[in-house]
């Protein structure tokens, strides 16, 4: 791995941020521009704890780090408070979308809750629609800046709130309109998806695609709920899964592992799993298994057979990429290009996109990693 003289991660020759990625674990509220925290603040009244961009990235970046799921959601007060407008939400997707094609991502899928997004007066509908359009607007812009880049919405509901079904009911109705699948995020531990059955129910009924958070605060029990009352097509996060993996014996590269019935039906059935290194680390969600990021199971996972996908979960507060995350993956497991494309096939694979789109993704994915 090397940088080349424009700050391009560099790997067997090719830059990784020109490759292309598809991006699934991406939170709107947590990929807000410093700068544009700052100038959106001074428009609401909002106070700020930093007077410049760079001074209040360290902020949220310090307290982001903390090894605690619970203080990183708090630098998230800031984030939300200035996402309470139309012209507001509208701008920070926008350039949400700008961001991500700039990295090379050619697909996207955002996730946000927009019961979060009323104190300023809007409704659900209107703060959908002000995120919509800055969609929209990213998209034209991508492609006038020459990036092809299609982003859709998973529309989220709070795990600790009672809204769960309206929600769903909102997502549905917005299917055909950016909406492309549902999740459900916030405080995990204690809060299981079990919690909002009847909103799962009411989104099977209608075949609507569902991801939920688990496998980061929480074990076992709450990746065992997000599939069997959420109906998980996919896990956010899902790290702890390797709870369910007994490690036998090791010699040398050989790893004799003994499965459980919860890891061997993910792997068997190729869930995938919206890993997010940087932000497992951050959390605390691979504490069991140390503090550095050659700790992280992504390796074992991979290795095992596990649909291992690669994402930066929130970026202004992990100051990360999907360039930067495939990066040190590289760095730590020695993964070369062919590793890289492993994990963006898989996370073409998992999208919540007709299949006629998943097969156009990975065709464009192959012709890049060609390249």
């Amino acid at each position: 791995m090397s940088i080349d003289q424009h700050g391009d991660h560099v790997l067997q020759g090719m830059s990784i941020r020109k490759l292309p990625k598809v991006s699934l674990h991406d939170h709107l509220d947590g990929g807000v521009r410093p700068a544009t925290i700052l100038e959106l603040a001074d428009e609401v009244g909002l106070e700020v704890p930093e007077d410049t961009a760079d001074d209040l990235a360290d902020w949220i970046a310090e307290r982001s780090d903390s090894g605690s799921l619970v203080e990183y959601l708090k630098t998230f007060d800031l984030t939300v408070g200035v996402m309470q407008t139309r012209e507001g939400l509208t701008r920070v997707a926008r350039e949400f979308v700008e961001d991500l094609a700039a990295d090379g991502v050619i697909y996207g899928e955002v996730r946000w809750a927009p019961e979060q997004h009323l104190s300023g007066g809007l409704s659900l509908e209107e703060v959908v629609e002000a995120v919509q359009d800055g969609i929209e607007e990213g998209e034209d812009a991508a492609e006038q800046a020459g990036h092809d880049i299609r982003v859709g919405q998973l529309i989220t509901a709070m795990r600790h709130t009672d809204r769960s079904l309206e929600i769903a009911r909102l997502a549905v109705q917005w299917r055909e309109r950016g909406a492309v699948g549902f999740d459900i995020a916030g405080p995990e531990d204690g809060f299981l998806p079990s919690r909002h059955r009847e909103a799962f129910d009411y989104l099977a009924s209608e075949f609507f695609p569902v991801t939920v958070h688990a496998g980061e605060a929480a074990g076992l029990d709450s990746i065992r709920s997000a599939l069997l009352d959420g109906r998980a097509l996919r896990l956010g996060h899902g790290v702890r899964i390797a709870e369910d993996l007994d490690v036998v014996s090791r010699a040398g590269d050989e790893v004799l592992v003994q499965f459980g019935d919860l890891a061997r039906w993910v792997r068997d059935r190729e869930i995938p799993l919206e890993l997010s290194p940087t932000s497992n680390l951050q959390t605390g969600a691979i504490s069991a298994w140390g503090e550095e990021l050659a700790d992280h199971p992504f390796d074992l996972l991979y290795q095992l057979g596990f649909s291992v996908t690669v994402n930066v979960d929130n970026r202004t507060m992990s100051r990360t990429s999907l360039t930067r995350e495939l990066a040190i993956l590289a760095d730590a497991f020695e993964y070369d290009l062919d590793d890289l494309e492993v994990f963006q096939l898989n996370a073409a694979a998992g999208a919540f996109l007709p299949v006629e789109e998943r097969e156009e993704l990975i065709e464009l994915i192959g012709e890049g990693f060609d390249r």
